[in-house]
């Protein structure tokens, strides 16, 4: 047996406050579908969004260590809030200590990234959760990979509670999304692109497109995240060769299990999801 057939491999870990992650998860596991994944969400502690910075940091660090308690090397934060207010801390502060060979990833600089090939007038909306709105993370990564787009931001607080509550495509939802599509354009009619930025929104996407002016393009995270998944093990074999690669899943929640199925089955359109109920944060021996 060679050495190599010896060494142990790893899950990727997926982590978000609440079930908005798993539209990024559907979207890595059609680009990646051979390694295995741990999504992790903390549906008890949900939402993030309008607790304070020490808060969503620690929390976002349980979560880590949980999946890294777990044998992932490589985290992923798809959580926008998550990603907003815990990563860079995370990144500089406790990577060192936990482990030089893990890696902790977010959302928000692949979808950055992909803002300058979309966008023909340089204007560009955000449409997202107060907390990542109120944040400002977006307007510094675009300032950082692309000065010459100008960022409209704006929080559309209604829009989780239609998706978890089932009621996204209902025509009740069409007001809310109607409200703040027409509001975004009058605060720049230039607008040509707007960033759904919190992964909850996907499953509106209909009702978006229904009330978009003609010509603006949608950039949807979950696209541009799995892609520069795929990029960054490409670049980086020495994480990618440690990954498992069986296709398996399975599902920590800190909410019951059953209301965890039911809900993710929303999101991922399919009910038969290997789930266990965890507490955060978890006393390692």
């Amino acid at each position: 047996m060679s050495e190599d057939s010896n060494k142990q491999r790893y899950p990727i870990g997926i982590f978000d406050s609440g079930y908005g992650g798993l539209t990024i998860l559907r979207q890595i596991r059609q680009y990646l579908p051979q390694y295995d994944y741990i999504y992790l969400g903390d549906n008890a502690r949900a939402p993030y969004g309008p607790r304070s910075f020490e808060v969503i940091y620690k929390y976002t660090l349980e979560a880590v260590e949980a999946l890294f308690a777990r044998g992932c090397r490589l985290v992923i934060l798809a959580c926008n809030t998550a990603s907003a207010k815990a990563l860079r801390n995370i990144q500089q502060i406790d990577l060192p200590r936990l482990g030089a060979d893990r890696r902790v990833l977010g959302v928000i600089r692949p979808t950055v990234e992909a803002v300058p090939e979309i966008t023909r007038s340089g204007h560009v909306g955000l449409l997202g959760t107060p907390g990542t709105v109120n944040s400002g993370s977006y307007k510094m990564e675009i300032c950082r990979l692309e000065k010459y787009v100008e960022l409209t931001s704006l929080a559309c607080p209604m829009w989780v509670p239609l998706v978890e509550y089932n009621e996204y495509d209902s025509p009740g939802a069409d007001y809310f999304v109607k409200k703040r599509i027409d509001m975004i354009m009058r605060l720049d009619p230039e607008i040509d692109t707007l960033i759904l930025g919190c992964t909850h929104y996907p499953l509106l996407i209909n009702k978006i497109m229904k009330y978009v002016p003609e010509g603006v393009r949608i950039i949807e995270q979950g696209e541009y995240v799995a892609r520069s998944l795929v990029d960054y093990l490409q670049r980086h074999p020495e994480i990618e060769t440690q990954c498992n690669k069986t296709g398996q899943c399975h599902y920590l929640t800190t909410e019951q299990e059953s209301k965890f199925r039911e809900t993710a089955a929303i999101f991922l359109r399919e009910s038969h999801l290997q789930v266990t109920q965890i507490e955060l944060p978890e006393v390692m021996a």
